[in-house]
């Protein structure tokens, strides 16, 4: 009887999971589907299961809405309820780039599977899924066989660029495009505990199907990041070993051969990972070989995914106690480091698994080309350079002050959970004020910016009057990361980076010589100061000294009558 019952039981869940077969499975394992395809498949889903909801999560560029899929066991769906329930939360984001829709047939495969035998899936009485089924909907609407050159598979598959052309894994921080605008209202909804971006994988051929790109445990910082570094990543790895599709880090290795050791990939906040990061969430990009076969790639994806499960019910108590312990640590935290560099003093050892690079004679160019001889395996010690030291760090101020004007910024803080205040009166307020004293700026654009460098500054003390209205941010909350590394000029992604400031880099009023030269003479004479400056400036500056312009312009910067909002940063320090 007990028999009889299991036979039953299995022929019907083979019949359900027959009625949900998706493309990839039809095509052997060389399709991937079409967007209206994919929704039209979670929709079904949400539809038949009572534990699945769909819902539309604002507008992309493409016109469409951003649809997020829930799967709660329980059936509830409300985020906060099932956080107070101790729920921990996965997200997983596909086809950011829709040329490597690995991460779409993934996830609806293992949807489709939790729902059909939820007995294999224990885990899920203490785990939220939710995926973000397509991402880059405009990119996914482009359908081609040809832009991604180099890939093995799918058959048809999307375009990289939105469908504003912009690249999503670098619009995280600046948000540029509605995606990552409803894409962050998406994750402070659900506040991820882990978080997934499918990726497929460029550059060097090796033996692994799955390369991880994880966040950097200098930049995650503190106990956060030793969890991760000591806990996640060794138990993913442990499980995609076991799953059959052992794992490495992302190889990071432009410019030369992995054999030769490669420094970790930095997660800087317009990735994905590094603005998850900001947010004390534990983020990672799978990168799937390009070379290897589509169905082994998705099937690893797979794997990926369900060790992310099982990790979060084995470790979901010690993982939310401590990413609200890091939470509260950062409200009184005093230093930020807010640019990085790799630390080539420093590695760790990877058994990597490559194949042997050499130099054959191209048959384009007659000239030396590299070839991977597959023919000649290899497993080698290299040396993976993943510590990364702090460049420039900067001390916690009271608040900072951002005259209402600058209205596009304030909305990018206020969508990413910042709490500001409205001052209610004109107000004198001291402050530490920035002054941009130098920046280097390319010749080419770089995801629709020309984003600033070698930044310099200059700073000084002053009583400014602020408006009624001005937003005083207090730097006193959870966002605090979020808040110091998109307001500090120097941080590597800030929003002075990103040209968000970019009209006080040009003066707006200015003199002319002729009629200046008089009443420059009588500063002068007014002000000994100021005529002592400029004599020591000639003094050590002999071209100086031979040009009236330039001491002209010296006296006209050191006088009342130069602009005060040149080159002055609009973000102002309230210090203790």
């Amino acid at each position: 009887m007990h028999f009889r019952l299991t036979f039953i039981l299995l022929a019907l869940a083979f019949n359900v999971a027959a009625q949900y077969q998706t493309r990839f499975e039809k095509s052997g394992g060389k399709q991937t589907p079409t967007y209206e395809e994919g929704i039209a498949f979670y929709r079904q889903l949400a539809k038949n299961f009572a534990q699945v909801q769909m819902q539309e999560k604002g507008l992309t560029d493409s016109g469409r809405p951003l649809h997020l899929v829930l799967y709660s066991k329980n059936k509830v769906f409300d985020i906060q309820k099932l956080k107070a329930q101790g729920k921990a939360v996965l997200l997983i984001n596909n086809a950011i780039h829709p040329g490597e829709p690995d991460g779409v047939d993934a996830s609806m495969l293992l949807l489709r599977d939790i729902l059909v035998n939820p007995a294999k899936f224990p885990e899920l009485d203490s785990v939220l899924v939710a995926i973000i089924p397509f991402y880059n909907i405009g990119g996914a609407l482009n359908r081609n066989s040809t832009t991604r050159t180099n890939q093995n598979g799918p058959e048809e598959y999307g375009f990289r660029g939105n469908a504003r052309n912009y690249d999503l894994n670098r619009d995280f921080i600046k948000s540029d495009t509605r995606n990552a605008r409803s894409f962050a209202a998406i994750f402070h909804e659900l506040d991820p505990d882990l978080f997934a971006d499918t990726h497929v994988s460029n550059g060097a051929d090796y033996q692994y199907v799955m390369t991880l790109d994880y966040a950097q445990k200098d930049k995650l910082g503190g106990p956060l990041g030793e969890f991760n570094d000591k806990v996640f990543l060794p138990y993913m790895y442990k499980h995609l070993k076991e799953a059959g599709f052992e794992a490495t880090p992302y190889v990071n290795a432009y410019g030369q051969t992995p054999d030769k050791g490669f420094v970790q990939f930095p997660d800087w906040p317009r990735y994905s990972t590094g603005y998850a990061a900001l947010f004390h969430t534990i983020g990672v990009m799978t990168e799937t070989h390009m070379l290897k076969p589509y169905d082994q790639r998705v099937r690893s994806t797979y794997a990926y995914l369900h060790g992310n499960i099982k990790f979060l019910a084995a470790h979901r108590k010690a993982l939310l106690k401590l990413r609200r312990e890091t939470k509260e640590a950062v409200k009184t935290q005093e230093k930020f480091a807010v640019s990085w560099q790799v630390d080539k003093s420093k590695q760790s050892t990877i058994a990597f698994k490559g194949y042997e690079p050499e130099y054959i004679t191209s048959e384009v160019s007659g000239l030396p080309r590299l070839h991977y001889d597959r023919s000649k395996p290899f497993t080698k010690d290299i040396p993976f350079y993943d510590t990364y030291v702090p460049l420039d760090v900067v001390t916690r101020p009271e608040a900072y002050v951002i005259p209402q004007g600058w209205h596009h910024v304030t909305g990018l803080l206020r969508l990413n959970g910042v709490k500001m205040n409205a001052l209610e009166k004109d107000s004198v307020i001291q402050v530490e004020t920035y002054y941009i004293e130098e920046l280097e700026t390319p010749k080419q654009p770089f995801e629709g910016h020309y984003w600033h460098t070698s930044v310099k500054l200059r700073t000084e003390k002053q009583k400014l009057t602020f408006r009624k209205g001005d937003w005083y941010i207090p730097v006193n909350q959870w966002t605090n990361r979020y808040i110091v590394e998109t307001l500090e000029p120097k941080a590597v992604d800030s929003f002075f980076k990103w040209n968000f400031f970019d009209t006080i880099l040009q003066a707006k009023e200015h003199y002319s010589g002729y009629v200046f030269e008089d009443l420059a003479s009588e500063l002068l004479k007014k002000s000994p100061e100021l005529k002592a400056k400029l004599d020591e400036k000639r003094k050590g500056d002999p071209e100086f000294a031979q040009n009236g312009n330039a001491q002209l312009d010296f006296i006209y910067r050191n006088s009342d009558y130069t602009e005060k909002e040149y080159m002055r940063y609009p973000v102002f320090r309230v210090v203790k």
